[in-house]
């Protein structure tokens, strides 16, 4: 189990925390939930309610629809952001590649955060921006 501070350090290196203040990535680390998962595991499917971001610590995970790979993602990244901020039908399926160590952030958390601390939601904004023009290349 991650100490409080160990979160923090992690938070430091994702881009959607790296402009938070020191009270917010503490905030963040407190409502962080570990998930451990192995290889062939299906964190969520295609067309699952989405209500959580998870961060990716160790391990690689596989954005997917399908067989169709469309990101493999490793520490430091996130996946879930936008069903967290509008839960809505998740538009791809993540299973694990390589055995992974999540943090998992609900939505209802996500929101508090983002209302005491909104350079989250401009950290999520620069995640989403980025994967628009690489879907767009």
């Amino acid at each position: 189990m991650l100490l409080t501070v160990e979160k923090v350090l992690i938070l430091k290196t994702v881009g959607v925390f790296s402009d938070i203040s020191e009270r917010g990535l503490i905030d963040a680390a407190t409502v962080l939930e570990e998930v451990r998962a192995e290889p062939g595991e299906l964190i969520f499917e295609k067309g699952d309610t989405g209500n959580s971001l998870y961060i990716v610590v160790e391990g690689t995970v596989k954005v997917h629809d399908g067989d169709r790979t469309i990101a493999t993602l490793g520490p430091g990244e996130v996946f879930g952001e936008l069903a967290a901020l509008d839960p809505e039908p998740r538009m791809a399926s993540v299973s694990v590649q390589e055995s992974a160590l999540l943090l998992r952030m609900g939505n209802a958390e996500l929101h508090e955060l983002i209302g005491e601390h909104p350079e989250v939601a401009q950290g999520i904004i620069r995640v989403l921006c980025r994967r628009l023009r690489q879907q767009t290349q």
